[in-house]
Order: structure tokens, then C-alpha cells, then sequence
């Protein structure tokens, strides 16, 4: 597998790879909670865009540091607390976003299974 991110909802890790070799990882995740409109979804995806200090308008103003998107709809690698169930977004500790952050630039690719 050549992916740059990888993530295994069922096992909830993920971890950065370079040439298909771990360089970072496997970290703790939390992903998306059951349900159509808050799982996260599986298959290939590529890095959109990244912004570090973002704020989603659609939770309240909430706080989603280091985000790294991956599809159109949202979707992000971001800050947030691994024990807490998601509404589609990957949660990362404070320092694994930061990692994830630094390391993944637009048109990376991300394999989520």
C-alpha cells in the first residue's frame, strides 16, 4: 500500500507511510459515529486542502485544529479527543494532528478501511 495516511476505523488507528514504509504511527483515533450522515467514509480519498487554526460553522463554531481534508464533504484528519465518537472526521491527540498537519500536503493520498 503507497497511501501517505492510512486508517483502520475498526482497529482505530491510523499512520503515515513514505513508500509504502510507517514513518509515523500507528496513533489512537476516533472516527464518525454510525449512522449515514456521520460515518466516515471508507475507500481512497486525496488531501483537498489544510487549515490550521479552523473553526466549523456547522457545529457551533467548534474548534477543529490542524485539519487536513480529504473530500469534498468535510471530512478531516483534526485535533479533537480520540475517545469521542466523531460526526465523520478523524480525532487525533494534539500532537498526532500536528503530525499528520505537518506531513500531508494537497493531492496526498489517504486509504481509510
Amino acid at each position: 500500500m503507497t497511501a501517505d495516511a492510512c486508517v483502520d476505523l475498526d482497529g482505530r488507528r491510523a499512520w503515515l507511510q513514505d513508500g509504502g514504509n510507517t514513518v509515523y504511527g500507528p496513533v489512537y483515533i476516533s472516527s464518525g459515529a454510525p449512522g449515514a450522515d456521520t460515518e466516515t467514509p471508507r475507500g481512497t480519498f486525496h488531501v483537498t486542502y489544510k487549515v490550521r487554526d479552523e473553526v466549523s460553522r456547522e457545529f457551533n463554531n467548534a474548534p477543529m485544529p490542524y485539519s487536513v481534508y480529504f473530500t469534498n464533504s468535510g471530512h478531516a484528519f483534526h485535533e479533537g479527543d480520540p475517545d469521542v465518537e466523531s460526526a465523520g472526521c478523524i480525532h487525533l491527540s494534539g500532537p498526532d494532528a500536528v503530525a499528520f498537519f505537518d506531513a500531508l500536503e494537497p493531492g496526498d493520498e489517504v486509504f481509510i478501511y
